[in-house]
């Protein structure tokens, strides 16, 4: 009898095991959309993605349906709001398309303009009530406002398996692109990301300064004059 129970147990623990699988998210849709419509540079394709919309919404829905759940890991939470996020500020180009500027739509962050699991939602609300919440500054570098000063549009999905690495690469890129920040011996002039979010870049002690300079190949010094690009809004096309 004992042994039946046993069996009866182990049974039951490998079926929720295969259900808890199961419902693990499947970002492949998403990855899928952005291999066809973005370069490797980051460029974006808008008309593509119009014209893989339904790909594009068969993504919205996967999203809505699957949110979160206390059962997953960081790494999965991280994921799916960073997809979320990208995805979404692609909807709310096309939407409007074409356009010149995402400053060309009103109030483009606060816009309630998607659902998720039946809630509105803005690219506001996912960035400072959710992402941020993260307490990873790397964030900012992986979340696109379809801007050319923005970092560059990853054409992969992320996932809980990549994400991390995939963060560290994503700033290492943009701190040392030189069309978004010149850091040289002498002068350091870089992006308005780091004036925004101040605050975020202050891990462990440290400061900007000390952020930017475990990422950058030419590290900041002392006596750097430091300054701020201009931010370029143009769409990132």
């Amino acid at each position: 009898m004992k042994f039946i129970k046993y069996i009866t147990l182990v049974l039951m623990s490998l079926f929720f095991a295969q259900v808890q699988s199961q419902i693990k998210f499947d970002h492949t849709t998403w990855d899928q959309a952005l291999l066809l419509n973005v370069s490797d540079e980051g460029k974006v394709d808008y008309n593509g993605f119009m014209r893989d919309s339904s790909q594009l919404y068969k993504y919205f829905k996967e999203l809505s349906d699957n949110t979160p759940t206390d059962s997953w890991t960081r790494e999965e939470k991280l994921a799916y709001w960073i997809n979320a996020y990208n995805a979404y500020t692609i909807k709310l180009i096309i939407d409007s398309y074409p356009l010149k500027s995402i400053k060309d739509l009103k109030d483009p962050w606060d816009r309630k303009f998607f659902k998720i699991n039946g809630e509105w939602h803005s690219l506001g609300q996912l960035e400072h009530k959710i992402l941020r919440k993260f307490n990873d500054p790397r964030i900012h570098f992986a979340i696109n406002c379809a801007s050319f000063s923005c970092p560059v549009v990853w054409n992969r999905a992320y996932t809980a398996k990549n994400v991390q690495e995939a963060l560290d690469e994503q700033t290492k890129k943009f701190i040392n692109d030189p069309t978004r920040n010149t850091i040289t011996n002498t002068e350091v002039t870089v992006s308005k990301i780091f004036s925004w979010y101040k605050k975020d870049f202050r891990v462990n002690g440290g400061d900007v300064k000390d952020f930017i300079n475990r990422y950058a190949d030419v590290k900041i010094g002392k006596q750097s004059k430091k300054g701020y690009k201009e931010y370029d809004w143009s769409l990132n096309e």
